[in-house]
Parts: structure tokens; sequence; C-alpha cells
């Protein structure tokens, strides 16, 4: 799980990001991964790929090292705080750089730069993430998100025209430092249509996360679990469902959801009204429209709204870590047959059996939850693994790798891992604890 909620420095607005006076919309294609929309952008000239957070207020790059080269102007030395267990890291803060997503331009963005190589999202992605922006796209821009097609459209406010459409709902966004909030109610415990305020975070992967007080708290049937990794540090919680979600007519039932322990938030000094955060696994169900100039925000169902929620039914997290070699067998064929009347009999096809390395990503397991049947069954975190249920995983991505984990209840997993240079299979049979 992904989550960013990055504290900086104030300074004064940059230049806003902007089209062509000819143009006034922009369409681009997104990759949706594990709920999470990552965009081609170019800084300064260099491709990259960055996680559309509405959760972050400016752009952070934080997985440069591998760069061939990537310049940054007018760099000063700052302090960033965030959610997490840790304390505030050092990064770098550029000003006049030079971003582009296809016609849309910014020639004076300011970005920071984090340099810890330990905060880095591509391993838990399973694909090159270099950095997360939101808020100055969402300013300056009327974001169209279409989850189902995975296409993202930006349009210049004072031309964008609302259509018609009895199958969406308007409701008000509430733009407060930065971040967009929106206003719900939950269903859980003794609570019926409990009023939340949440924030809208585009940038995490997980459903609806809610935030212990005196009337909110954590349904009985739970498990212990690590959330995801902020600026500051790992966030753990307690993982659980609640009996439902509305956002205005809109009914989702027994919504995934999680409670983030107190600790990780101790960086933000006050969370006001806020009651918690609507993630990716919640939105992409809709296609969405952000107007945060008129402070609005349309949602209209789409072919994920009825799917089941995505639970880690095995107990394992995994994560890309680095490249390795396998040997792989191909067949060649040897022998020619010569013809001239171009017709065919009988014919003998010889094939010789050969080795082929290919170098293919290592996925790892990253982390067991306590008493899961992963856990149960005797694997450890380290473990390369291999093969599930008989199916070699390199040519799979790692999101689908995870799916294969989290099948259904019940089913029964054979998984093939490497440790220390030993092949080892475990079997073991997914199980949902929150039933």
């Amino acid at each position: 799980m992904i989550i960013f909620i990055a504290l900086l420095p104030f300074f004064a607005e940059a230049q806003q990001f902007d089209l062509p006076k000819s143009k006034d919309s922009e369409k681009l294609r997104f990759e949706l991964v594990n709920n999470l929309i990552v965009l081609p952008i170019e800084v300064n000239g260099s491709k990259l790929n960055f996680l559309l957070d509405s959760g972050v207020s400016q752009p952070i790059l934080f997985n440069i090292s591998d760069l061939d080269s990537l310049q940054i102007n007018n760099v000063s030395e700052i302090t960033i705080r965030g959610v997490g267990h840790g304390e505030p890291i050092k990064a770098l803060s550029s000003k006049n750089n030079t971003f582009r997503l296809n016609n849309i331009t910014n020639l004076d963005q300011r970005l920071y730069v984090v340099m810890d190589k330990s905060i880095n999202l591509s391993p838990m992605v399973g694909m090159t993430i270099h950095g997360i922006m939101g808020y100055e796209l969402f300013r300056d821009f009327v974001v169209d998100i279409n989850y189902s097609r995975k296409v993202i459209k930006f349009f210049r406010p004072e031309t964008y025209k609302y259509r018609k459409d009895r199958t969406a709902q308007t409701l008000p966004l509430e733009i407060n430092k930065k971040k967009a909030f929106l206003e719900g109610n939950v269903h859980l415990n003794n609570l019926e249509d409990f009023p939340v305020t949440l924030l809208v975070d585009t940038g995490s992967s997980d459903s609806i996360w809610l935030f212990e007080d005196d009337q909110i708290s954590v349904p009985e049937k739970n498990y212990e679990v690590f959330l995801g990794k902020g600026l500051n540090g790992e966030v753990y919680g307690k993982r659980t469902k609640i009996d439902g979600l509305d956002i205005g007519s809109f009914s989702i039932k027994n919504a995934k959801a999680a409670f983030p322990d107190k600790k990780s938030f101790s960086s933000l000094t006050s969370l006001g009204s806020r009651n918690g955060s609507l993630g990716g696994e919640v939105l992409k169900r809709f296609n969405v429209v952000f107007d945060y100039s008129r402070g609005k925000v349309i949602f209209k169902k789409n072919k994920y709204f009825e799917r089941p929620f995505q639970y880690n039914l095995s107990g394992l997290d995994l994560q890309h870590n680095g490249m390795r070699y396998i040997a792989e067998s191909i067949a060649d064929s040897r022998g020619v047959v010569r013809n001239e009347e171009k017709s065919f009999g009988d014919v003998q096809l010889l094939f010789e059996s050969q080795a082929k390395l290919s170098l293919v990503p290592e996925i790892v397991i990253s982390a067991i939850r306590t008493g899961s049947p992963a856990h149960e069954a005797g694997l450890r975190e380290g473990d390369v693994v291999l093969a599930v249920n008989g199916k070699r995983i390199h040519r799979y991505k790692l999101q689908q790798v995870m799916n294969m984990l989290n099948d259904k209840e019940g089913k029964r997993i054979k998984l093939l891992v490497g440790r220390y240079n030993s092949d080892l299979l475990f079997t073991f049979v997914l199980k949902n604890v929150l039933k």
C-alpha cells in the first residue's frame, strides 16, 4: 500500500500549468497499477513516471539514482515531514523547472528531491516510479479520470461545460491547504449513516482509512497489519471491513477499511474535522471529474463498482528485489526440405533442445502477517517467489502475482520459493479472517 502525505514549507505559487491557446483540453493514457494512476511526465527534458497523488501539495522526486541524467535548477536544502514512524527527512528544494505532459507545460515548477534511497516506491508498485505530484494539476484544470478506460483528460476550467447525466452525481468538494475533502457516511458497529469528512487521496492504493475517536471505533473483527509507507517511514494499523460507505447516493456495501495507528500521524499537527481518507480502491469504482476551481466533484459508476474488495487472504506482501537470471529451454529446428514442385510428402522435423539465459525481475516476500495461512505454512520474509500453483511467475506483473495468491477464500495455494539456494514447496489454504 502506498500513502504519501507530505508537509512542505510554504512558498508563493509558481507559474501555472497551461495549454496552447489553440487547445481547451488534453487527453493522456495512464497505467492503473494497484489502484494507482501512473503518468508519464517530462522534467527538464527527462521522461519520468509519476504517481498522480491528490494528497501531496507539490511534486516530490525520490528515485533518481538510476537515471542517466536529470538537471534540476536553483537548489537549496529543506526538511520534509510526513506520515509514518520516524524523524523528518532532509530534501532538496528546486525551482524554475520545466514540466511537460504532452501539450501541457509549466516553465516554472518547484519540486523537491528526497535523496534517501530507502524511500522508493518502485519495488512495491512493480514498475519504476520516480516521484509523486498532484495539487498543481488539479488546481489548474478540471481533471476527468476515466478509471475503466485508463484515460485522463485535463480541461481549461473557464471553458469546461457540465453535461447532464442522470447516472452521475455532482457533490461539493472542499479545498483546504491544497487538499480536497469530501463528505460521506459510514456504517459500522452501531453507527448508521454516520457523517465523515474524508481526504480524497488518489495516491493511496487502499480503500478507506478511518481515525479512531470518541465515536468511531475499530470493529471487533480485525487484524493488525502493515498498511503502507509514508515519507517518514512505515505505517501500521488494523485491517477490517465496515457495513457500508455512502458517497452521495452511491452505497458501497461491506467496504474494506483500515484504522492506522495514531503514532503514524503524530507529525500532522491537526487533523481538524477530518475522519479519514478515501483511496484508490474506492475511487477506481467510479469515473471521477475533479473541479477544484468550483469546489465540485462528479461521480459516475463504472465496471469496477460491483467488484468485491481485494483482501490479503494469504498474509503475504511482495515486492520487486532487482533482477535475476533464469535458464529457459528453447527448441531449435534443424533441417531443410527442397522440392521443385513445391509440394511435400512426409517430413520429419528434428529439434535440438537448447538453454537460454533470461534476465527477469525477482519477486520476494517482503512481509508476512502473523497467524496467516502463509505464516503457519512456514514461509519467511526474503523467500524468492518462483511459481504459484505450477505457474512460473517471471512472466507476470507484481500485481498479477498478488492476485494469484489472493484469488478466493478456500483455494489451495502451492507456492514454490527459493531459499538459500534451495527450492522449497509450501501449501496452504486461503482464509478470510474477517468473516
